[in-house]
């Protein structure tokens, strides 16, 4: 097959090439690509060509490539969507037509740090009721979390009655989370999580680091979640000014 008669960038049409052979099913998920021989023959290009789509295509999670063994389909997410709107993890878990499910690692005090005090803008900060849980969708670990609460605003032992944090906030404490200030990051290898996700060591895992706050500004939850990056994919609808 050649692809030449695209006036585009050789490596963009294959990047569309390969795409379109995934979607009709040419090559299904988790299954290995053909060699890079097999494929730039099969494609008409150059192997150069092609280890410029096949490094793209890895950049937007359509494969993996492992070395010494090869490329690899990924897994379509189960949840792909918009951060603008801030919903829960069981939310959005459930909107993808999977059981939400949690399970408790640990939960305990610990003392506010210096970046603690400064995250919840409160210098007096004492103390923290540390959560940390596993997420499941339809029983497979999805998600790890951790989230951290100021123990003034809600005792520990309230925050393991409820697999929602949300929920368990706003009705103890009558105030409602209005909105979060997210950074989200590539996270490469982490054993300890890596082994409770069951995930695979050349996965990558997305990190959304999350300030949540009140209608009044006040930050009352900062929350560490880590998504499989073959379950969850987030985009931003940005508008031109």
């Amino acid at each position: 097959m050649s692809i030449r008669a695209d006036a585009r960038h050789l490596y963009l049409q294959v990047i569309d090439e390969i795409r379109k052979e995934i979607d009709n099913g040419v090559y299904l998920e988790n299954e290995k690509l053909p060699s890079e021989y097999e494929l730039s023959k099969h494609l008409g290009v150059s192997r150069a060509t092609l280890r410029e789509a096949l490094r793209i295509l890895e950049e937007d999670n359509v494969v993996t490539r492992r070395h010494g063994v090869g490329t690899f389909v990924n897994p379509k997410p189960i949840f792909s969507s918009g951060i603008e709107e801030l919903t829960s993890v069981t939310q959005m878990i459930e909107q993808s037509g999977k059981s939400a499910g949690s399970q408790y690692l640990s939960a305990e005090v610990v003392q506010a740090t210096d970046e603690d005090r400064s995250k919840f803008n409160n210098p007096s900060l004492s103390s923290l009721s540390k959560i940390e849980r596993v997420r499941t969708a339809d029983s497979v670990p999805v998600v790890f979390c951790i989230d951290k609460i100021p123990t003034e605003l809600i005792p520990i032992e309230v925050l393991r009655e409820e697999a929602s944090i949300f929920n368990v906030f706003e009705s103890y404490t009558k105030k409602r989370v209005a909105y979060a200030v997210t950074y989200i990051e590539p996270v490469s290898y982490h054993d300890r999580i890596y082994n409770i996700l069951n995930y695979a060591s050349d996965q990558p895992l997305l990190l959304l680091k999350q300030v949540h706050y009140t209608s009044d500004d006040e930050p009352v939850l900062y929350s560490s979640n880590y998504f499989r990056a073959d379950t969850f994919s987030f985009y931003v609808l940005r508008k031109r000014v």
